[in-house]
């Protein structure tokens, strides 16, 4: 099996933002231990910042992005140094991958990573994934790991994600306020779970939460992947997952329905920059027929955009159909809005949104 395993900087460093090495090593060691049966296993690790942090000596977390981004330097290789040292105990050679947003999109790009991953596990190597954060620009980079890991899990054809986080899973409320909280042990593929909106973490160290968790999840699950959500801390947590073991945390069963890489971008990793509104007809026929959108089907123009941009396509009701790249910019979308394709000028595109550029996901966005 293929697993891709990503913990998040509240699980792996002290409130002070220290590096906890026996996290690490506990971690390190179940790792070894997949890596024992037979598994292939890539770790997606956050702590690069809050170790920056730690090692300039800071009181608290700035939140500017050149300065996060120092930090991020000066902290990569304290958290590379921690890793090499538990797994060398293991015999395993720790590989640093810094990766961006462009890896995921560019064609090119993709497939140079994918096979660089790949390699790496053909050797042997653990590889140790983290986004650039101290090259990347304000416009191209996440700003969290678990989108990242859901990609990568897309990128390399993972059988299981396990996202390990500061509790035991997606509950049915908040277990810190709510004492009759339980937890959700399986989301179907479909599941109108998939589409919550959870609040953020509970600690000032990482930059996710069970929202961006709950989006990686859906990218997994999209891609065909298995994801789990599960409690960093608990015994034999990563084993536990691999097997299935019921209450191992939450588990989010793979749609039968993956997203080709391009579509995995528009549905759930671009920036969604405008809204467009569109009738009844242009409605049924992107959900029932996988039609492009034509500029006739188009009743509002919301929002700024530049041919490329992603937009939201919602219903005369605001429900979200669909997301897509838009042909033309937002001026000219208003301009052709409710046209036949005849009665457009001859340099906008007849569909505003073709269908190679569009992912319906009714209820899921």
């Amino acid at each position: 099996m293929r697993v891709v395993v990503k913990i998040g900087t509240s699980s792996i460093t002290d409130p002070m933002g220290v590096i906890d090495r026996t996290v690490v090593a506990e971690l390190c060691d179940q790792i070894a231990e997949l890596r024992g049966a037979g598994h292939e296993v890539l770790l997606v690790s956050s702590g690069a910042v809050s170790a920056g942090v730690s090692a300039l000596g800071l009181s608290a977390r700035p939140t500017d992005l050149p300065t996060l981004q120092a930090l991020a330097a000066a902290g990569q290789p304290r958290l590379m140094e921690v890793y090499n040292a538990e797994f060398g105990r293991h015999r395993l050679v720790a590989a640093q991958a810094l990766v961006v947003p462009p890896d995921f999109v560019n064609r090119r790009q993709y497939l140079h990573a994918r096979q660089t991953l790949i390699r790496l596990l053909e050797l042997g190597c653990v590889p140790v994934i983290n986004e650039n954060d101290a090259i990347a620009s304000d416009e191209i980079r996440w700003g969290d790991n678990d989108r990242i890991a859901a990609l990568v899990s897309h990128l390399v054809a993972a059988d299981l994600l396990v996202l390990l986080t500061d509790i035991a899973g997606l509950f049915n409320a908040d277990p810190r306020a709510d004492a009759d909280a339980h937890l959700i042990t399986v989301v179907a593929a479909d599941d109108p779970l998939m589409a919550v909106d959870a609040g953020r973490s509970g600690s000032n160290r990482g930059s996710g939460g069970m929202a961006s968790k709950l989006q990686a999840a859906r990218i997994a699950s999209w891609s065909g992947v298995r994801a789990v959500i599960a409690q960093a801390s608990r015994r034999n947590v990563l084993a536990d997952a691999v097997g299935s073991v019921p209450g191992v945390g939450t588990t989010f069963e793979a749609h039968d329905r993956r997203l080709g890489a391009r579509k995995l971008w528009i549905a759930f990793a671009s920036a969604v920059v405008g809204t467009v509104v569109v009738d009844d007809g242009a409605r049924t026929a992107l959900v029932e027929r996988n039609t492009s959108l034509l500029h006739a089907g188009v009743r509002e123009v919301r929002g700024e955009f530049e041919p490329w941009d992603t937009v939201e396509i919602v219903g005369l009701d605001g429900a979200v159909i669909a997301r897509g790249m838009v042909s033309v910019e937002a001026d000219v979308a208003r301009a052709s809005a409710g046209h036949r394709s005849a009665e457009l000028a001859s340099h906008v595109f007849p569909e505003l949104v073709h269908k190679d550029d569009l992912v319906v996901l009714p209820g899921l966005v």
